[in-house]
This record gives structure tokens, C-alpha cells and sequence, in this order.
């Protein structure tokens, strides 16, 4: 309708408006310079020129209008589009169905959408964490993780789902790569993890995550701690009390959110030698729902620490 009446304007310039004026003479006379009057058929040849000329102004206003209206409604439904596959991916992942959404997303790895790649990424990495996956594949699955959830930065760098799973693949690689690059690494993988947190401070899986950063550093083989610091004038370095303020901080954003934030809050307070806490947590994590092989298998160790306790 809006386009109707636009048109309808635009076909209406120039109705019932006086045509040009010209000066008048006489004709035959000397020294006038007057015009000849028009004959009959100028003035029809005139007039169809000019219909057909508006005609066309108005067919090529109809034109634009017409694909400024289709393009409009195919950015909508390619917007609609990709939130009907977020909406299924996210199921399924909330599903545990690893296999099916990998098959799901791996048919848009050349989307140029951040929120799609991010959770690409994610899939092959959770893919490639499965038991039945070879070694050979695995190493596939985890580099090919770390490119896509590049390409997510790289399109959004305000999303902290990007950052979060970029530092999460960098991690992944770094078993690949050798000691130094793996140190060399863990400060751009801190960056990140720091920045999903300053950009979703709710988000407890980055904030889990950032505890992990400090209790790997913190329980760091003596001989890694030399190599890091031949390697480096400031190596990375962490407590346990850290680690431990990051796993709780977790908990109270989204408790009971990750069996292996639970798991995590018992092993630290055991390296306090704070076995009744430790205890606490996990048989929490022992008794927490089994939903995925890594719930499985965090049940399993976390009944063995407490056999042991």
C-alpha cells in the first residue's frame, strides 16, 4: 500500500500544471525572431514522447521500490533463518546430542555469522572430546575448532562466547604444540577468558573456566615451572586460594551449573587440606545428574577421591 501511494505521487508531478511559454510573432515579418507555431502533429509527437519518458521514470521508480521492499524481506528471513538454527543447535546441545549437532552445523561452515561459528567450533571441539574418536581425527577436530572460532572474533569482537571458545581451542592446540608454545599461549588464552568475563559477567562457564587457568598454573610440575622460567622473565603463575575464588564465584552466578565446577571446588579444597569441604563438594559431584560421558566420568573420579578420603 505504501508503495501504491508513493508511486501514485510520484505519477501525478506535472498533471494539470501550465506547459512552458513562448514569445509570439508574426510571421513572415523582418527582424523578429519569432517562432514558428507548432503543427499539430509536433505537439502529439511531443506529448507521446513525454508519456512514454514518464512511464518509464515511473516503471524504474516501481523498480527500485520493488527490490528495496524484496531485499529488505530476504535480509528478515535470513535473519529468521539463522535464529531457527541457533534455536536447534542449542537444543541439541542441552540435549547431548554431540553427533547430531555436529552433523547439523558442519553444513554452514561458510557462514560469515559470528553466534553460528562460535557454536561450530564448539561442536567439533565436544566431537572430538568423544571416546570412540581416533587420536588422528581428534588432532583434525581440535585445529579445525581453533579455525572457526577464530573466524567468530574475527566477525564479532564484542561477543564473549567468541572469546571464550577462541581461548578454550587455543588451549586444545597447545597440547599439540610443545611446552613453550603451550606457556607461551596461556597468556593469550588468560586475555580471553578475562575479556568473555568483562563482556558477560554472568556467564559462569567463562568464570569456571578462568578458575581452571589459575589451578593448572598452580599445580604446575616443578620442572615446567623451570622451563617457564628460562623461557620467560615473567612466567605464568597462580594459588589455589585463586583458583578457588573462581570456582565459588561460578557457583553463585549459576549453581550447580557444571558437574566439573564441582568436582573442581573438592580437588582444590583438597590441596588446602581441607578435607570436610573437600568432601562436600564432591559428593556433589558424585550425586550430580549424568547427562554426558564427562558427567560420567567426573562421577567415577569423583567417588574414587572420596573412597580415598
Amino acid at each position: 500500500m505504501a508503495l501504491a501511494s508513493r508511486l501514485w505521487r510520484f505519477l501525478r508531478v506535472g498533471r494539470g500544471a501550465p506547459g512552458p511559454r513562448f514569445p509570439s510573432g508574426t510571421p513572415g515579418s523582418r527582424g523578429q525572431c519569432g517562432l514558428r507555431p507548432f503543427r499539430r502533429s509536433e505537439v502529439i509527437g511531443n506529448a507521446r514522447t513525454f508519456k512514454s519518458g514518464l512511464l518509464f521514470s515511473a516503471l524504474s521508480y516501481l523498480g527500485f521500490e520493488t527490490y528495496h521492499i524484496i531485499s529488505q524481506a530476504a535480509v528478515v528471513h535470513a535473519t529468521a533463518k539463522v535464529e531457527e538454527i541457533l534455536e536447534q543447535a542449542d537444543y541439541l546441545y542441552e540435549s547431548g546430542e554431540t553427533e547430531k549437532l555436529y552433523q547439523l552445523l558442519t553444513q554452514y561452515k561458510e557462514s560469515k555469522d559470528a553466534e553460528l561459528l562460535w557454536r561450530l567450533a564448539r561442536a567439533l571441539r565436544d566431537r572430538a572430546q568423544l571416546s570412540r574418536t581416533s587420536e588422528e581425527e581428534k588432532k583434525l577436530l581440535v585445529y579445525e575448532a581453533l579455525e572457526y572460532a577464530k573466524r567468530a572474533l574475527e566477525k564479532d569482537e564484542s561477543s564473549f562466547a567468541a572469546h571464550k571458545w577462541y581461548a578454550i581451542c587455543i588451549s586444545d592446540v597447545g597440547d599439540y604444540e610443545g611446552i613453550k608454545v603451550k606457556i607461551a599461549n596461556a597468556y593469550i588464552i588468560k586475555e580471553h577468558f578475562e575479556k568473555a568475563i568483562e563482556l558477560n559477567p554472568k556467564d559462569a562457564t567463562s568464570i569456571h573456566l578462568m578458575g581452571i587457568w589459575c589451578y593448572t598454573f598452580a599445580e604446575m610440575p616443578w620442572y615446567q615451572r623451570r622451563i617457564a622460567k628460562m623461557l620467560f622473565a615473567t612466567p605464568p603463575s597462580s594459588t589455589y586460594e585463586e583458583a578457588l575464588g573462581y570456582f565459588h564465584r561460578a557457583e553463585q552466578v549459576d549453581p550447580n551449573f557444571y558437574s566439573k565446577n564441582l568436582l573442581l571446588l573438592g580437588k582444590t579444597y583438597l590441596k588446602l587440606n581441607n578435607k570436610k569441604l573437600a568432601s562436600l563438594w564432591l559428593m556433589k559431584a558424585k550425586d550430580y545428574p549424568a547427562h554426558t560421558e564427562e558427567d560420567k566420568q567426573i562421577q567415577t573420579e569423583a567417588a574414587q577421591l572420596l573412597t580415598g578420603l
